[in-house]
């Protein structure tokens, strides 16, 4: 089986041995990263899969792979991830809190790095309520910032139990924050917990979706005033229509699509014209106080060519 070079093997200061991924050689350099997003299916057809990945190969530094998103039940993330690695293409591991306990989410960890996976993204995971079992348990054992603490753990090479492993793995790690907080509260919230992943270990953030360049970059200012220097990606949905506007407006928290892009969709007859239109716009507005971009297509991937070649990314 041909192995993916999806690591760097580099000599540091110290004199040990660290392993870089593709990801974080190229937000430590100071470049401009886009990662991208796939969706495992819900079955054991992986043709899509291998079709996205082949659209987004090449293009992107990284391909986050959900993790049962929305507590929806789907083929697993870690096996995903391994196609992808097959596939010559850098992985991002989505990992949430919500179905596994603490014995379950390190054995996964340990499983990732055996498989060449060491992009890992720390979430807590939506309430199995609002997915397709919500008669399922809900586990919690962990949070996105234990979690990220327990990769720090087993780097060190001991377990949460303090029982020291047989070799050691080592992970580029990631989490998330909602910079489109609606109140003061919730916005000072958002950056407290910021500051604690980055206290556990995260190395890298993306956002959740914005819309509103003016409101993320005051957010980025706060940002910027609490000297935090991990790399941040600016979250980026590629809109559809204006219902998919208006429906993420009323039931997804944090996300405030302005009325100007809603209008501005409504009035088009081409949507995938004035998707890229506002899409390149909005990141042209917010790259100047990001280190990159997550885009999530939501199943358009193959206009992501299109809209970075507008972007000359």
């Amino acid at each position: 089986m041909e192995n993916i070079k999806n690591t760097i093997i580099e000599n540091n200061t110290s004199g040990e041995i660290s392993e870089k991924t593709n990801l974080q050689k190229t937000l430590e350099s100071g470049k401009f990263a886009v990662t991208c997003e796939i969706g495992p299916p819900k079955g054991t057809d992986i043709e899509e899969i291998k079709d996205t990945a082949q659209i987004l190969k090449g293009i992107v530094d990284a391909v986050n792979v959900t993790d049962l998103q929305s507590s929806v039940m789907r083929l697993g993330s870690l096996a995903t991830c391994h196609l992808l690695t097959k596939m010559g293409i850098e992985p991002i591991f989505q990992m949430t809190c919500r179905d596994r306990n603490r014995l379950a989410l390190q054995s996964d960890l340990l499983s990732a790095y055996v498989l060449d996976i060491r992009n890992v993204l720390s979430l807590t995971g939506d309430h199995t309520t609002v997915g397709d079992h919500p008669q399922a348990k809900p586990v919690y054992d962990l949070d996105s910032v234990s979690l990220l603490w327990t990769m720090k753990k087993l780097e060190s090479g001991v377990d949460l139990a303090g029982k020291e492993l047989k070799g050691k793995p080592h992970f580029f790690k990631g989490a998330v924050v909602n910079p489109g907080a609606d109140t003061r509260p919730a916005l000072e919230l958002q950056l407290i917990k910021m500051q604690k992943k980055i206290n556990a270990g995260a190395q890298f953030f993306q956002t959740q979706a914005i819309f509103d360049a003016q409101s993320f970059e005051k957010f980025m200012e706060r940002v910027q005033k609490l000297d935090i220097k991990v790399p941040v990606l600016a979250g980026i949905i590629l809109l559809k229509s204006e219902k998919m506007a208006n429906y993420m407006n009323k039931f997804v928290p944090g996300v405030n699509v302005p009325d100007y892009i809603i209008k501005k969709m409504a009035a088009s007859q081409d949507k995938v014209s004035a998707m890229l239109e506002i899409t390149t716009e909005l990141i042209e507005k917010v790259k100047p106080f990001v280190q990159g971009i997550h885009i999530q297509a939501l199943g358009w991937e193959k206009h992501v060519p299109a809209l970075l070649k507008n972007l000359n990314l």
